[in-house]
This record gives structure tokens, C-alpha cells and sequence, in this order.
């Protein structure tokens, strides 16, 4: 039998493995760079088996949860109380963003003419839709073609929205649907199942991520533009601990007890620069630290699609610096018409490819005063400011599950301080033992209580 996780020593833990894999990738991309991007499918791989669970995980979830549940209005007020957060939070993302490029004006001095700027045949593309893209979009994404095709190609707002429309009529149905909601409780610990064999893979995954990066766009491309990537980090990094450390502290919780509960979670992301892969144990990890199942199963999925915080740090840093080394010069009142066109933009982008570009120029070619051709400014250490959008983003949708439960009544405070602390340990003597041993979670029999 496999020693649980908590009773390893810290070189055995896969967090460990983990950050080895990151150093090592490092190292492999910027001394033999065409190996680091060979490494490339190892990468890929990795993201996308994790990506194969994402669907079915959020679908059982959701559908187990709202299904187990007495009131149904209740989950309805979960799901408008959690998109008031987003949006707050959000603006306050983005605020912050456009506060700390006035104060530095890291754009000053470039003088950039629109007109030399040359684009990529991949910044053309990405160029062509933002400017195609509307603000509905988003909207038009929920409702999906077929039952099928929302997992097959991904699409987690759609997944959302056949979860609950069969989650509530699972509920309606009562006893006679008892059969099917035990079904769903077995094949969600068979799914938690196969998430924790695919983690087991994560330092290879993070390995070849990591090497092609470094390998593919060169530790020379962080020093060109290193200023603009510091202050990305910087403010990020306060967004995160001053920030979202007051939500944490309102709720009587420690920020960085939270950072050390989610630590293999957060290394995952810094190797693959997407947070999608972390979603899963995510929900797992909150749902064990004593938040409701219903809750976890709206707030995290939706939380992905709606609350972007590192996005909407990136897009008011991104927007002013292209506007200052364009010499367009913005006054209060226009930034602030900035940020409302980005509160819709961002939205639009959510889960396509390149979105984060795909919506700074969607905003600057609604705004019209700064010149759409100024993001290839940034184009070139974007990959380099992805990690850390990734890291916020997952940070924010934690905080926020968390929020949310408090406001909604479902946490469970005390047992949440005693597992951010460490105190209660999966696989330690506790009755909520994790499946795999490496993920906390519900057995089988916590789920269907």
C-alpha cells in the first residue's frame, strides 16, 4: 500500500519532483535550446490528458452536487452571488493594473510609430480576431450545438450549462432518479481515480513545458522588455497577498496557508503556464477543506471563464504601455471607459486560443485611440508574463470559492483553518481520506452523503 502523502518526507513529495522538473527544464531550454523545443510534445501531452478529465470532472461535479441538494434557489443565489464577486473582482484587477502603469509610465521614451510595426503572420491572426471578436460572444458559447461536441472540444461554459440543466432535473425527479445520482458518485471517485495516476506524470509534463519555453523563446527575450514583465509580477504579486490576503483575512483564513495548501497545484501551473490542468485537484482541494460540493461544483468552473484576475492585471498594464510608447495619451475619464470596455472584452476571449491577445486587441480596437499594431510591443514576452497570469487566476478562483462559500453558508471555517494549516491531513488517520493519496478529497461514501 502506498504511504499516504502527508507522512512522506518533502523530498518525496510531488511538489518536490515537481520544482526539480521546472530547474531542470530550465536548464535543458537555455543551454541546448532545439532540445528544449524538442521537448515540446512532453509538454503538450501532459496538458492535454489533463485536459481529457476537466469535462467529466466539472459535469459530475456539478451534476452530483446540485442533485444532492434540498433548495435549489439556493444554488441559483450561489450562481448570481459568484458572478457578483467575479465581477468585483475583476474591476479591482484591473485598477490595480492601470494604477501602477501611471505611476511608472514604463511606456515613456519607447516612441513607437504604429506604422513601422511589422506582425507575424501568428500576431496578424491574433490581430484579425480581436477585431472580429464582439462582447456577447461569451453568451453565444453557452448554448451548445449537441450534447457531445461541449466535451470534445472543451467547452467548459457549455459543460456548465448542461450540468446544471441535468443536475436540476436529476433533483426534480426525486427517488426515481436515486439510481442515476449513485451512479454519478461512482464514476466521479473512478474519475478522481484516473486524475490521481495522470498527476503522477505532472514533473515530466512541467520538464518538457518548461524546456520549450525557455528553449523556444530564449532567457534573452525576459531583458528586452524586463521592466514591463517586473512590474507585471509586482503588482501581481500584491494583488495576491495584499489583495486577495484581505479577502483571506476577512474570512479569518491566512493567504499563505492557502499558497502551501495548493503548492503541487501552483508548481503545475508554473511548469505549464495554464491553470486548466490544475482545475480538477483544485476542486478536490476545496471541497476537502470544508466547502460544500454544490458550491465547489459552480464556483470553480465558472470561476475559469469569469473571474481572470492575472488577465485583467495583464490587460490594463498591456493597453497603457502600448498607449504611452504610442504616444497616445489617455486621460482619466478615457482610461476609465478603457477599463469598462475591458470588463466586456476579456469575457469575450474566455477559453480561446490566445485569448489573452485576442482581447487586448479586441479593446483597443473598440477604443479606437490606440493603435491595435502596438501589441506586437508585447508579443514577444507574452509567453514570459503567462505564468504568472495562469498563477493569479488559479490564486483568485480559489480566494473566491472560498468567499463565496462563506457568503453563501456552506463553509465549514473551522475545518477550513485546520486543513490550510496542516492540521487535518488526508490519508492520516482522517475519515476523508483522498482516493490516490496525493489529492485530499471525499471517498466515495463522503460524496453521496
Amino acid at each position: 500500500m502506498d504511504t499516504p502523502a502527508a507522512k512522506r518526507p518533502w523530498y518525496r513529495q510531488l511538489y518536490f519532483y515537481v520544482l526539480v522538473a521546472i530547474v531542470l527544464g530550465v536548464v535543458v531550454g537555455g543551454v541546448w535550446p532545439d532540445v528544449g523545443v524538442a521537448m515540446e510534445p512532453i509538454g503538450t501531452s501532459f496538458v492535454d490528458l489533463m485536459k481529457m478529465l476537466i469535462g467529466p470532472v466539472v459535469f459530475l461535479t456539478i451534476v452530483g452536487g446540485i442533485a444532492s441538494v434540498a433548495d435549489l434557489k439556493k444554488v441559483g443565489m450561489t450562481g448570481i452571488k459568484a458572478l457578483t464577486y467575479f465581477q468585483v473582482g475583476t474591476i479591482v484587477a484591473m485598477a490595480t493594473g492601470l494604477v501602477a502603469i501611471n505611476l511608472f509610465r514604463l511606456g515613456d521614451g519607447v516612441n513607437a510609430d504604429p506604422a513601422t510595426l511589422t506582425t507575424t503572420e501568428d500576431v496578424t491572426s491574433l490581430v484579425e480576431k480581436g477585431e472580429e471578436s464582439h462582447w456577447w460572444d461569451f453568451l453565444l458559447r453557452v448554448l451548445p450545438d449537441n450534447i457531445i461536441s461541449p466535451f470534445a472540444e472543451g467547452e467548459i461554459l457549455q459543460i456548465i450549462f448542461l450540468a446544471v440543466i441535468f443536475g436540476v432535473a436529476l433533483n426534480a425527479v426525486g427517488s426515481v432518479g436515486a439510481p442515476v445520482l449513485d451512479a454519478v458518485h461512482r464514476l466521479t471517485a473512478i474519475v478522481f481515480k484516473v486524475l490521481g495516476f495522470i498527476m503522477k506524470l505532472a514533473p515530466l509534463g512541467a520538464f518538457g513545458a518548461m524546456a520549450y519555453a525557455i528553449g523556444k523563446y530564449g532567457v534573452e527575450t525576459l531583458t528586452s522588455l524586463g521592466s514591463l514583465i517586473a512590474l507585471f509580477y509586482v503588482t501581481s504579486a500584491l494583488f495576491v497577498f495584499v489583495g486577495l490576503g484581505s479577502v483571506m483575512l476577512y474570512l479569518r483564513l491566512n493567504i499563505f496557508h492557502l499558497l502551501r495548501y495548493l503548492r503541487e497545484e501552483l508548481l503545475l501551473v508554473v511548469g505549464t503556464s495554464t491553470a486548466e490542468p490544475a482545475l480538477p485537484a483544485l476542486m478536490r482541494k476545496m471541497e476537502f477543506a470544508g466547502v460544500e460540493k454544490s458550491t465547489v461544483g459552480l464556483v470553480v468552473p465558472t470561476g475559469y471563464s469569469f473571474n481572470l484576475d492575472g488577465a485583467a492585471i495583464y490587460l490594463s498594464l498591456a493597453a497603457l504601455y502600448i498607449a504611452q510608447a504610442t504616444n497616445t495619451d489617455l486621460s482619466i475619464s478615457e482610461q476609465l471607459g478603457l477599463l469598462a470596455i475591458m470588463l466586456l472584452t476579456s469575457k469575450g476571449a474566455a477559453g480561446v486560443a490566445g485569448g489573452g491577445f485576442i482581447a487586448l486587441t479586441a479593446t483597443l480596437a473598440s477604443v479606437g485611440t490606440v493603435p491595435a499594431a502596438g501589441i506586437m510591443l508585447v508579443f514577444g514576452i507574452d509567453k514570459f508574463m503567462s505564468e504568472c497570469r495562469a498563477l493569479v487566476n488559479f490564486c483568485g478562483n480559489a480566494v473566491a470559492t472560498l468567499f463565496i462559500a462563506r457568503w453563501d453558508g456552506t463553509l465549514d471555517t473551522a475545518r477550513a483553518r485546520a486543513v490550510l494549516r496542516g492540521e487535518i491531513v488526508p490519508g492520516v488517520g482522517q475519515p476523508d481520506q483522498a482516493p490516490d493519496g496525493d489529492h485530499p478529497g471525499r471517498t466515495p461514501a463522503s460524496i453521496g452523503a
